[in-house]
């Protein structure tokens, strides 16, 4: 058993092995019963030990592997060290969150035979620092990148081995006998590796039917290997290989954040901690893959955690496309659009609000689903929460919440109800070029009547509204220097309600006398395009038009109006009969201001 685990290893953990044996013969012999280990973890066989050292060599140095003590179990343990230093390394070690919390340190004789690094015997060699310099043996263990500020490797020389002889790999007999020997958890792994490699379709129960044979038979022939359906422990090393393979790279590392109170696998081999901002802890990206993720903690209530779930959907990280649920104490919000993907949990325990995001690019599904089964699966709370004060600081922002951007529209315009049921008509600058268009900010509209010659469109909600004010129409064209207002959300919506510009009618013709235009003398703003332009008494006389006209820039003080009459001919195409306004006196400004506030609507265009 141990020859083959040897097989399985020696390819990848050679060269690691031959500079850890010259480091070790450097050193002054020990007695071995003065050896010292620190052991971080035990697994129940070969194929699963395989796994651990292949995944804490990357992380480590001084790693080893002994079997316990013939009994099947294998452990991995760092050093040797020496006792005097060995307390030290532990204490270190866990509290920069290296190594697990029930790490501890153990004797060389607890411990068989070493079967890792190839050729190595260190329970009978020397330690592997000199027993006077502790601070030595903590440097060689913090290879792994720090949590809050990771930094790069050294790099270092790759020696080639020599070649070596074959290793006979198990025969069906004995790899039936190391196969018995998995656990559950172990045999479903397999399963899943076997389906993720495109040979197995049936359920991951880890039972190794005759289904879970014919898919060994598959794999083995698609990798040149006897086709026997039982995988010895090198095929099964292997099979795991290839299925971890996706996340080489990636520097998975168990991430403890003392101040948020969460422990959780976070790829620190793309990304690195940035920031606090409460309640969110910023990991950002280091590279190429514009990946994010973000730990969330604060203190809270239901309503805090309701809350949270509104304000996530605000943010540009969470697509709006995507499911989303919200239970009584934990909600889950997946996001997607053309560039990204993200998913993001949180969950109310003890007065305590705890979660993750993961942001990923849209595309690389498989890494993601993998790195964020991970996450998922090693998150843990821990003691404390965010402070709320964290990372204060003086930068302020309407745009930003905690330093994300929230989602804002590609542009907004204005328009104005016609209709009870929330008809809008508007500029025909929102046909085309929005994948979403919405009215009052949260209600979504389609376009059912444009005509591209007027600059008008018109939009129906998808849900029933009840409007304050409706549009009237004058039914008469607008008298020459007569005042005119128009209404509209100048500045995109940020004042929250609509501004009034107030102007005269310079020719009821447009420059080139076109019909159905009406030329304003007024000083406008983009935002105020498909407004109404009203007269005196607040009938509609017509709509806010852009100002360019056939590519030239006009005096800033020239508008123009789409006026009734073209209007009436695109509501009629779109099944809807505006209302006639009646005659009436002047209204006073604040008269005209309600009137407006009433029926004008901000209408945003999303991508």
């Amino acid at each position: 058993m141990t020859r083959t685990f040897l097989a399985a290893t020696f390819a990848f953990l050679v060269g690691a092995a031959t500079a850890f044996a010259q480091q070790s013969t450097a050193q002054a012999p020990t007695g071995s019963q003065d050896l010292v280990w620190v052991q971080i973890e035990a697994q129940p066989n070969l194929a699963a030990i395989n796994e651990a050292l292949r995944r804490r060599s990357g992380q480590l140095q001084d790693v080893n592997g002994f079997d316990l003590d013939g009994s099947g179990w294998y452990v991995v343990a760092l050093g040797p060290y020496a006792p005097e230093n060995a307390d030290e390394i532990l204490r270190q070690l866990r509290r920069d969150g290296r190594i697990p919390r029930d790490s501890y340190l153990a004797p060389s004789s607890d411990y068989a035979r070493q079967i890792w690094p190839i050729g190595a015997n260190l329970l009978t060699g020397g330690a592997a620092v000199p027993a006077t310099d502790g601070a030595a043996a903590l440097a060689l263990n913090q290879a792994a990148e720090p949590v809050q500020e990771p930094v790069q490797k050294p790099e270092v020389e790759v020696i080639t081995p020599e070649p070596v002889l074959e290793i006979q790999d198990e025969t069906p007999r004995e790899a039936r006998a190391s196969e018995g020997l998995l656990n559950r958890d172990a045999r479903a792994q397999l399963q899943i590796a076997l389906q993720w490699a495109g040979h197995y379709e049936g359920r991951i129960d880890a039972a190794f039917g005759a289904g879970t044979r014919n898919s060994m038979v598959s794999w083995q022939r698609a990798n040149n290997r006897e086709a026997t359906g039982i995988l010895t422990t090198m095929q099964r090393a292997d099979l795991l290989a290839q299925y971890n393979a996706v996340l080489d790279g990636m520097g998975m590392q168990l991430v403890s954040e003392s101040k948020a109170g969460i422990e959780m696998q976070i790829p620190l081999g793309i990304m690195k901690f940035a920031r606090y901002e409460p309640p969110f802890v910023h990991f950002d990206s280091t590279g190429d893959i514009p990946a994010r993720v973000l730990m969330i903690s604060q203190e809270g209530t239901q309503d805090t955690l309701f809350g949270l779930y509104d304000i996530m959907q605000t943010l540009e990280i969470v697509p709006q496309n995507g499911p989303r649920e919200r239970g009584n104490n934990s909600f889950t919000l997946t996001g997607q659009n053309a560039r990204m993907i993200s998913h993001t949990e949180a969950g109310l325990e003890n007065g305590q609000i705890k979660g993750f995001t993961l942001i990923w690019p849209t595309g690389d599904e498989e890494r993601r689903t993998r790195i964020l089964g991970a996450m998922q699966d090693s998150f843990t709370r821990t003691e404390g929460v965010l402070d709320p004060a964290a990372g204060a600081n003086d930068a302020q922002s309407i745009d930003l919440v905690s330093g994300l951007e929230i989602r804002k529209p590609l542009f907004s315009r204005s328009g104005f109800y016609v209709d009870g049921r929330g008809t809008v008509v508007t500029t025909s600058e929102m046909v085309g070029a929005c994948g979403r268009i919405t009215i009052e900010d949260d209600r979504d509209a389609d376009v059912t009547a444009s005509d591209a010659d007027l600059g008008v469109a018109v939009l129906r909600p998808k849900a029933a509204m009840a409007p304050i004010g409706i549009a009237a129409l004058a039914s008469a064209a607008p008298r020459l220097q007569s005042e005119v207002t128009v209404a509209g959300y100048s500045y995109g919506g940020v004042l929250g309600a609509p501004s009034l510009t107030f102007g005269k009618v310079s020719d009821i013709r447009g420059l080139d006398g076109q019909e159905n235009v009406a030329r304003l003398a007024l000083s406008t703003l983009e935002g105020d395009v498909g407004g109404p332009v009203m007269d005196a008494s607040g009938a509609v006389l017509g709509m806010l038009l852009p100002r360019m006209q056939g590519g030239r820039v006009l005096p800033g003080d020239v508008a123009f109006a789409a006026d009734v009459a073209a209007l009436s001919r695109v509501l009629s195409e779109a099944g809807t009969t505006p209302l006639a306004a009646a005659s009436g006196a002047p209204l006073a400004p604040a008269q005209m201001a309600e009137r407006a506030s009433g029926m004008t609507v901000l209408v945003s265009c999303w991508e």
